[in-house]
């Protein structure tokens, strides 16, 4: 049963937002959903699952309230269409238990596999389309190699699998003790502007590092766990594209550090299933959920979830 739940009407759609928790051993975490009753949807409703990445828990990524600076939640967007979306706050963000793990990729997995049962009492399906950008992306790929059961399309955005010859990711390596010398690291305002500005400027607003970090605050943030940067560095690749057999979106930025496109197209290349895509976007930097130029991702995920299913005679 949900814990709390709260009406919102935005773009004359009501829109239900519930809180949910699942329980991993002794950390507790944070679900939290999104549906409209009243949007044109299939039966049952199609159930998409947001993986965050490595700098905001899971509803400052995906639901963050911008106000007049317009829309900027993927969860109200995805709900209006439709969509019954999810997300989850992973171990040492947001919401959830802060432990003095670091939380890498294989936390992260096992993360979301006590998401799974929760959200399938609640809507009555056990697969879902899941998505997931950079460190997210690799999460969720990792999550659909040990649990190929439950994803029936996967998207992966900013998807770095080896890593190599990444610009931001060199650089990240050079600061390995740092990561290595402490479980978190804390955040600010100057630390969302690097993360929006690092790659080329003029592609988000200039009000976004504050309003993110104000909302990362709300959201119960302050610090963030390092596991994902001593993973990126040291440990990658962790997925398997030649076991994956769901349909795949792979989707790359014009301005993105953290992955190659020679990194992403042999991963592309190297996938099992022959239901793949991989779409490159200009206007866009490594965040592409936070950009001026945000729509075009909305309309290209939408489309990829909708592609119509193979039928054999």
């Amino acid at each position: 049963m949900p814990a709390n739940t709260a009406h919102s009407v935005s773009q004359k759609v009501e829109i239900i937002a519930e809180e949910h928790w699942a329980r991993k051993g002794n950390v507790d975490l944070s679900l939290f959903r999104k549906f409209a009753p009243e949007a044109q949807a299939d039966e049952p409703r199609r159930v998409l699952f947001l993986v965050h990445g490595s700098s905001a828990s899971s509803r400052t990524a995906y639901d963050l309230d911008a106000g007049e600076h317009g829309e900027y939640s993927v969860m109200n967007v995805f709900a209006r269409w439709g969509y019954d979306v999810w997300t989850m706050d992973h171990e040492g963000y947001g919401r959830s238990t802060r432990t003095d793990g670091f939380s890498g990729i294989r936390d992260n997995v096992e993360d979301l596999k006590a998401a799974m049962p929760v959200v399938e009492a609640a809507t009555g399906q056990s697969r879902l389309a899941m998505f997931g950008t950079s460190s997210g992306a690799i999460r969720a790929g990792a999550f659909c190699n040990a649990c190929p059961e439950r994803v029936d399309r996967l998207g992966m955005a900013a998807f770095p699998w080896t890593g190599q010859n990444a610009p931001s990711l060199i650089k990240r390596r050079l600061r390995l003790a740092e990561w290595q010398s402490a479980n978190t690291r804390p955040i600010d305002q100057d630390y969302y502007k690097s993360m929006l500005t690092r790659d080329t400027t003029g592609l988000t607003i200039p009000e976004l590092p504050e309003l993110l970090y104000r909302t990362e605050i709300g959201n119960g943030g302050g610090t963030l766990p390092n596991g994902t940067y001593v993973d990126m560095s040291i440990y990658l690749p962790l997925v398997d594209p030649t076991i994956i057999t769901c349909p795949v979106l792979m989707l790359r930025s014009e301005h993105d550090g953290i992955t190659t496109e020679a990194d992403m197209l042999g991963f592309y290349k190297s996938l099992a299933t022959k239901d793949k895509q991989l779409v490159t976007m200009s206007g866009h930097t490594h965040n592409m959920t936070f950009g001026v130029n945000r729509h075009r991702f909305w309309y290209v995920l939408r489309n990829f979830l909708e592609f119509p299913p193979r039928i054999d005679v």
